[in-house]
Formats: structure tokens, C-alpha cells, sequence
């Protein structure tokens, strides 16, 4: 007897099935037959699939590229940077060329992980116009050495420069001078500028007392010059010039003194107790034209030249209708940097004695 198929006829015709059994309409619409391999998932859009049930992550999950839940993203944390959680060690620094975001975005002032002022030191501090590149990078600091005069270890001669005012250069009127102090290379290592009051420029002249202030690449006044209003003349042998030289301001390092003589102009390197250390001995007429005054640096007895102090020849322009003059001051690279922050402190008197001609050129 041949058998019907059970498919010959709807399910409905057939009675509800026993405890435990599928219904008759086993398996659901849309999932395979058992026994059967399911389609690939990717064969149709995820939206097709009905939603999963509770506890389940939704289809794609998780999206291509990014872990499993409980494992960290692909390359974090970053390379160079601690573990989320923990503390940043003082002074922490980022890689180099990692993104620090804008000042102040990710810490307070003056930087998040480091000391004050910013972390990665402190702020150089310019004179307008002057771009950091210009200055000398800052020598390490020495044992027993005033704060400031560790450029002067490094170097055996310097330039002085003194800048062009225009206001004097057009009317006259005596301003006050501001110089650029450099080494060979043209870095400069300090900036100078004369402290005193329009009365006393102007009416003292070349004469005047001062004050030189004398600041490094960080802004910190290193040297302190103070010369008082004396004489200059060999007429008066009991009040002749005498400079302070003060490293740092308020320590004397030494004296710039006058030594009386009837034609040539000579000074005294003087250390803190007043001890003679160098001479200085000048030329007869102390005129610049169309070469360089050389003022020679000696031992005590002048049997040997140490050094020199050299007034340039800047052009005839500038030397007609300006006060601004150049120096090169050389001393032996060995020679201790109180001794030459003074050197450096007589090539200003000698600028003002010799070749500082106010009013006689307007």
C-alpha cells in the first residue's frame, strides 16, 4: 500500500503534537532545516536578522578593527605614554612631535607635569625684534661661579655693539646707550643699557655718572657697572676715574681704575680687594680715524700681552653723525670670569672717556 506524503496536506489538518515535540510548522520561517548548514551571515544584510535576545551583542559587534570587550584598542596606549590610571612622574615630557594640545588645555599654568613656569624649562626672554636663535644657548651651570658669567667660560673674546639711536643721531639729544654684547660666532650673549636721568646726559656729557645694567638671555641682571661723576684730566690726579664692576649686582668682583700719566691713557685691573691683577695701556691720541684704537691688556710689570680692548672702525658715516661705536675685547680663555666680567666693564669707561662726543657732533 503506497503511503501519502505528509506534505500533501497543510499542517493544519494534522493534530497538535505531545509534550516535548516541535509544532507541526517546525523549523520557523527564514532558519535552515536541521541537519542542514546554515547560510553565511554576510550572504544578506544584518538587517534582515531578526534582533538577539538579551545578553547578546547586536549583529557586527564588535565593528571591524576594534577588540573584543575587556581588551584595549589596537596601539594604546600610545608609545612614550604611561598606562591609563597612573600618575605622571614630575617633569614628564612627551615624545617628540606627540600633539600637547593648547597651553593650559590639559593641566594648570604652567604646565600639568612639571614646575613652574613650564615643563620643559624656563622662558627665554628676548629683546623685541630679537629672535631666539640669536642668543647663545645657556652653558651648563659651574660650581662657584656668580649666576650669568657662565658664558664667559666658554669664550675668549666678545663683541660690543653699541646700538644706533635715531632721536640722538637727528636732534641731539643725548639718550640713553644701549649695546649687544656677542661672542665670534654673532650670538649674543648679554644686553647692556645705561641707568641714569636725562639732566645728568645732557648736561654732564661724556663725563656722567651711570649705571650699567648688563642682562643675560633669561632676562636676569648677571653684571652691574657703576661709575661716579670724577675727573678725567691729568690736572687733577687725586680724582680720576674709577669703575665698580659688581657680579652678581651687589657682590663686587672688581675695579676699573684710572692711573695717572701726563700723555698716555693707562688703567689698573683691580680684583675685589682692590689687588692689581692687569694693566691697561692706551695710545698716545686716542683717535679713530679710518682704523681700529687698540688698547693693550698686560701683566702687571708689561713685559707680556694678555689680551686687548680694540675700538673699530665702523665707517665714516657712522662715525661722523653717531655716537655708536664697536669694541672687541679679548682675554685668555683660562682667565677667571669675575676678572672677565671687569675687562668687559673697562671697554665701557673707555667708551665713554674717549669716544663718546656729546653735543660736538651737532
Amino acid at each position: 500500500m503506497e503511503m501519502n506524503d505528509q506534505n500533501s496536506k497543510p499542517a493544519s489538518d494534522y493534530p497538535n503534537p505531545g509534550p516535548g515535540y516541535p509544532p507541526a510548522n517546525y523549523p520557523a520561517p527564514g532558519y535552515p532545516t536541521p541537519g542542514v548548514p546554515a547560510p553565511d551571515q554576510n550572504s544578506k544584510p544584518a538587517s534582515e536578522y531578526p534582533n538577539p535576545g538579551p545578553g547578546y551583542p547586536a549583529p557586527g559587534y564588535p565593528a571591524p578593527g576594534y577588540p573584543a570587550p575587556g581588551y584595549p584598542a589596537p596601539g594604546y596606549p600610545a608609545p612614550g605614554y604611561p598606562a591609563p590610571g597612573t600618575q605622571q612622574p614630575y617633569g614628564y615630557q612627551p615624545p617628540p612631535g606627540a600633539y600637547q594640545g593648547p597651553p593650559g588645555a590639559y593641566g594648570p599654568p604652567g604646565g600639568a607635569y612639571g614646575p613652574p613656569g613650564g615643563a620643559y624649562g624656563p622662558p627665554v626672554q628676548n629683546q623685541p625684534g630679537v629672535p631666539a636663535s640669536a642668543w647663545m644657548p645657556a652653558p651648563p651651570a659651574i660650581p662657584n661661579c656668580p649666576p650669568g658669567l657662565e658664558y664667559l667660560s666658554q669664550i675668549d673674546q666678545v663683541l660690543v655693539h653699541q646700538q644706533v639711536e635715531l632721536l640722538e643721531a637727528f636732534t641731539g639729544f643725548e639718550t640713553n646707550n644701549k649695546y649687544e654684547i656677542k661672542n665670534s660666532l654673532g650670538q649674543r650673549v648679554y644686553f647692556a643699557a645705561e641707568e641714569n636721568d636725562c639732566c645728568t646726559r645732557n648736561c654732564c656729557g661724556a663725563a656722567r655718572s651711570f649705571a650699567m645694567t648688563i642682562v643675560d638671555n633669561m632676562g636676569r641682571e648677571v653684571i652691574k657697572l657703576v661709575r661716579p661723576y670724577r675727573c678725567s684730566s691729568c690736572c687733577f690726579p687725586c680724582c680720576l676715574q674709577k669703575l665698580e664692576v659688581q657680579a652678581p649686582p651687589g657682590v663686587i668682583a672688581g675695579y676699573v681704575k684710572q692711573n695717572w700719566h701726563p700723555c698716555l691713557p693707562k688703567f689698573s685691573i683691580l680684583n675685589e680687594n682692590e689687588e692689581e691683577i692687569f694693566k691697561i695701556k692706551g695710545p698716545c691720541i686716542p683717535c679713530s680715524c679710518f682704523s681700529d684704537v687698540n688698547f693693550e691688556l698686560t701683566s702687571l710689570d708689561g713685559s707680556s700681552q694678555v689680551g686687548r680692548i680694540s675700538k673699530q672702525w665702523t665707517g665714516l658715516v657712522k662715525e661722523t653723525f653717531t655716537d655708536a661705536d664697536n669694541f672687541g675685547v679679548q682675554f685668555p680663555m683660562d682667565l677667571d670670569v669675575k676678572m672677565k666680567a671687569v675687562v668687559l666693564g673697562a671697554c665701557f669707561l673707555i667708551d665713554f672717556m674717549f669716544f663718546e662726543h656729546t653735543g660736538e657732533k651737532h
